[in-house]
């Protein structure tokens, strides 16, 4: 029996993708043999409704120096995380002498724009190439993982945070119960904590299996948000829908009784509890979409294949080696993928091992089909490659179902 990393209620599994590598751990061809794996289950609390991973990767082996996700590498991230700084300046951060922490800064992409204002803020970030890149763009960073002793060390240095902000990251951390005493012992009295996370709406709903990896552990609805917060002494006071990465929510918590909540959290939740997103026959569902969606990704490319005709892979996110894992597509289906980060370039999609190559790859020739892996920047990307689509390629898609464009 799994117990909740939460409230430590029973987790049932709905879902299991296999055997699978660390999604960001993409290596090179002579690492291959040292490659780790393990098995990428979900469940479901019985209790708090926590959706998350019965197995954890250690997080040592996630967030480390040779860490290949770059958040400012594409142009929809650092607009929506200069707006966010924008709104912060606005609405959070103007007292006398404001002070802002983001945990899991990444490379800067939000605190650049905070630090270019003169605002007091602090990154935590336990990768430590991307923590340069963020140091280089006049960003303050902590190398370390964030959890009670850190934020307690943070406190004592500079004093309690106005806001603490999360994106893509809060739902990455194991050791939630850490992580709340930890914004407990740092947030001031009147301050926020605001975290935007991958929606379990979206991703059920959607079928969006590939948001599924070992850098998620947890999948959060308005429901299971609200409990978690309950269960740690907080309100939660705001959840707001944004667009990024296909469908998040921006959650805003607060300490208990400072702040009245926004009429949204009500709506979500009753809108939640109309679409059933905590029964468990709508995971069950999902698990079996999941299946169909495998089965139909492999006739489209064996039909390709055995039509003679050629598809590479576009964009290698984590996303792409759930994918390529689950529905064992190797490089006699696929034989590259092609992808704008210069860290992943010359290297392997991991458990896949399909080669990362740059982007000039992509029209030299145009193959005559693309395997959209980066389908959350469809419309950014197909905007880009017009000259593929005006010479005959057509585009292939597997979210919310497998269709070719």
């Amino acid at each position: 029996m799994f117990r909740c990393r939460v409230c430590g209620g029973k987790v049932q599994e709905f879902v299991d993708l296999g055997r699978q590598p660390t999604a960001n751990g993409f290596l090179l061809p002579e690492e291959v043999d040292r490659e780790f794996f393990f098995r990428l289950a979900v469940g479901v609390c019985e209790l708090c409704t926590m959706v998350q991973l019965l197995e954890e990767v250690p997080q040592d082996l996630r967030y480390h120096g040779s860490y290949r996700y770059h958040a400012s590498g594409s142009a929809s991230h650092r607009e929506h995380f200069a707006a966010n700084a924008r709104r912060f300046m606005a609405t959070e951060l103007t007292g006398a002498d404001p002070f802002i922490v983001e945990i899991g800064c990444n490379d800067g992409v939000m605190l650049s724009t905070i630090a270019a204002a003169g605002v007091r803020h602090l990154g935590v970030e336990p990768s430590a190439n991307v923590a340069e890149l963020a140091r280089a763009k006049g960003v303050t960073v902590l190398s370390e993982f964030f959890d009670q002793a850190t934020a307690t060390a943070i406190r004592a240095e500079h004093g309690p945070a106005d806001v603490i902000f999360g994106a893509n990251t809060i739902c990455h951390i194991a050791h939630i119960g850490s992580v709340f005493q930890g914004i407990d012992a740092l947030l001031g009295p009147n301050g926020v904590f605001i975290f935007e996370e991958p929606y379990l709406g979206t991703i059920v709903e959607g079928n969006a299996f590939d948001q599924i990896y070992d850098e998620h552990v947890f999948y959060f609805s308005v429901t299971s948000v609200q409990a978690m917060a309950e269960h740690f002494g907080f309100d939660l006071v705001n959840a707001e829908h944004i667009a990024m990465h296909g469908g998040e929510i921006r959650y805003t918590l607060a300490r208990k009784g400072a702040r009245k909540p926004a009429a949204a959290v009500n709506e979500l939740l009753a809108d939640e509890l109309t679409r059933n997103l905590s029964e468990p026959e709508t995971f069950a569902q999902f698990g079996r979409n999941v299946e169909r969606i495998r089965h139909d990704l492999l006739a489209v490319l064996n039909k390709i294949k055995s039509d003679g005709k050629t598809v590479v892979g576009y964009g290698a996110p984590g996303k792409s080696s759930t994918v390529t894992n689950y529905c064992g597509i190797g490089t006699d289906l696929v034989p590259f993928v092609c992808d704008s980060t210069p860290a992943k370039q010359g290297h392997l999609v991991p458990g896949s091992h399909l080669p990362v190559r740059p982007p000039t790859a992509f029209a030299d020739p145009y193959p005559d089909y693309a395997l959209l892996f980066a389908w959350n920047h469809a419309e950014e990307i197909m905007a880009k490659e017009q000259a593929f689509r005006d010479a005959g390629g057509e585009w292939i898609l597997f979210v919310p179902e497998v269709r070719v464009l």
